[in-house]
């Protein structure tokens, strides 16, 4: 949707690549101009139209010091082939060879070699600055190492700087910087000196392609979304250092394919790059395992379907199914409550002046009848681990990223869904109408009405059928509004759950009646 609004109202700034460049085609050079194809970038770059050049030092793989100002010198092309291109820097106390060849053996990846003569110390080699991915409105940067810990390769996660942060006493295998969706791996090949470097760069002074989109109304203001850098040192000899680099989408198929051509089952060596690719957020380590295994799932449903959306109400029936039992369980529950509704009714009455003694009767009953008042919200605890999987499957997998399910409405499953949209925002609501939350609370609530026991005509509600029209009423309001802004997808998801809930509810009553005319 970004793209578009782009290619619409800034066609200079959708072109790719930004500027005029040269390709080798028939052993002779040809100047080309970029082609406006609807393209996401990965890193950060000129904004056309800004008074303000970026600097040279936020381009990635570049070669910065932090003595001199390295990172503005102009490289010169001194060879140029098929698959390979190097460039050259010749000063008064250095000279830097940079050498790119393509990797035709691996997606998304291309070798790079630096060498140095002559003043070669406190000289890093730069990540670039990825471009913003919103998820439901969430910016979510990461940046990661993998380093050699306690016998085994780990993937870290690091803390997103404020600053500048150097750590000079780990030896990183690789380091990644990513927006979630897509990234860069820069993975040094031959030994280099310990440490990295990580860097915050402000919104305004490395701005997000985002900020032409309605800047009228500061709909994506620039100091929102900071940049953020990592570096690897670079060795101080006159030796030369070999990197492989991958650049493109965090897709488990592609990262995979990535570490089994370099993979090499003699040694066991493995880069991992599927490591890079994780999700995010305070319950990570709940919402992880549920999510790979609900992607699992969905990867065998959408070879059949061929539809992402379709995959994802699939699921929905699945998982249904096998909580079925627990969902029983909860609804038989429920259901002997009601049966005793009558003797609750008589000690509410009997000790309306007392409450403490009302409370100790209660539940009392409860023990003797072998039922709990909180049964009715276990089956929305026993959800939430495949609602946070879902979700974090949503912020983090490429293959869900721009998948269409209903041409015109549901045109991202990792986007709300839209109706139709205005260019003023309105507070709480943005610039579109979003239907599917709307559907997903009103189902919720008819499931909620379904679910609810019906009080006794006679005499005051008791505190269980107080609590259940409160939640009745309030519940899908809260999840409306929650879900206002959320994925087209983890509406679905919900939706679905509930109709099927309802669904589970029919069966449960029939099998009651059924139960009720044998005896």
């Amino acid at each position: 949707d970004f793209d578009r609004d782009i290619v619409e109202k800034s066609r200079p700034n959708a072109t790719f690549p930004l500027n005029t460049y040269q390709t080798f085609e028939d052993g002779k050079i040809v100047e080309k101009k970029g082609v406006l194809s609807g393209y996401y970038p990965l890193l950060r770059r000129q904004i056309i139209g800004r008074e303000e050049i970026i600097s040279s030092s936020f381009y990635a793989l570049n070669i910065v010091s932090d003595q001199d100002d390295l990172e503005n010198a102009i490289y010169k092309v001194v060879r140029l082939e098929k698959d390979l291109i190097e460039f050259e820097l010749e000063t008064s106390n250095r000279r830097v060879v940079k050498t790119y060849q393509f990797a035709p053996e691996a997606p998304y990846t291309f070798d790079m070699s630096v060498s140095l003569e002559g003043d070669s110390k406190n000289l890093w080699l730069t990540s670039g600055v990825p471009e913003v991915e919103l998820t439901s409105g969430r910016y979510s940067p990461a940046l990661k190492i993998r380093t050699y810990r306690k016998q085994k390769n780990v993937v870290d996660q690091l803390t997103l700087p404020k600053s500048i942060t150097t750590v000079s006493s780990i030896y990183p295998d690789w380091a990644c910087n990513s927006n979630g969706f897509l990234g860069l791996i820069v993975d040094p090949l031959d030994e280099i000196p310990p440490g990295y470097r990580t860097k915050y760069i402000a919104g305004n002074t490395l701005p997000t392609r985002l900020t032409l989109i309605d800047p009228q109304y500061k709909l994506f203001p620039a100091d929102k979304y900071p940049g953020y850098e990592m570096f690897l040192p670079l060795k101080s000899d006159s030796k030369k250092t070999n990197f492989r680099i991958f650049s493109g989408p965090f897709a488990k198929d592609i990262l995979k394919a990535v570490d089994a051509t370099y993979s090499n089952a003699i040694t066991g060596y493995n880069p991992e790059y599927i490591g890079a690719k994780s999700f995010h957020g305070f319950f990570a380590f709940v919402s992880e395992p549920f999510g790979k295994l609900m992607f699992i799932l969905m990867q065998l449903f959408h070879k059949t379907t061929h539809s992402w959306g379709l995959s994802i109400i699939l699921l929905t029936f699945v998982l249904r199914v096998m909580l079925y039992p627990l969902n029983a369980w909860t609804i038989k529950s429920q259901m002997k409550m009601q049966e005793f509704a009558p003797k609750m009714k008589e000690i509410q009455k009997k000790y309306a002046n007392n409450p403490q003694k009302q409370k100790m009767e209660m539940v009392k009953l409860y023990k003797t009848k072998g039922s709990n008042p909180l049964m009715g919200c276990f089956p929305m605890f026993i959800q939430l681990p495949f609602l946070f999987g879902m979700f974090d499957l949503l912020k983090s997998t490429f293959e869900l990223r721009g998948a269409v399910f209903i041409p015109g409405w549901i045109n991202n499953l990792t986007a709300p869904d839209v109706v139709f949209s205005w260019s003023m925002p309105i507070p709480l609501i943005g610039t579109s109408f979003h239907i599917l939350p709307l559907i997903m609370g009103a189902v919720m609530y008819l499931q909620s009405k379904f679910m609810a026991k019906k009080p006794q005509k006679d005499g005051p509600l008791t505190d269980q059928e107080k609590q259940q029209k409160m939640l009745t009423l309030f519940m899908p309001l809260i999840f409306t509004f929650i879900f206002y802004k959320m994925p087209s997808g983890l509406n679905i998801y919900y939706l679905f759950f509930s109709l099927f809930g309802i669904l589970q509810q029919l069966i449960m009553n029939k099998q009651q009646k059924k139960n009720v005319i044998s005896t």
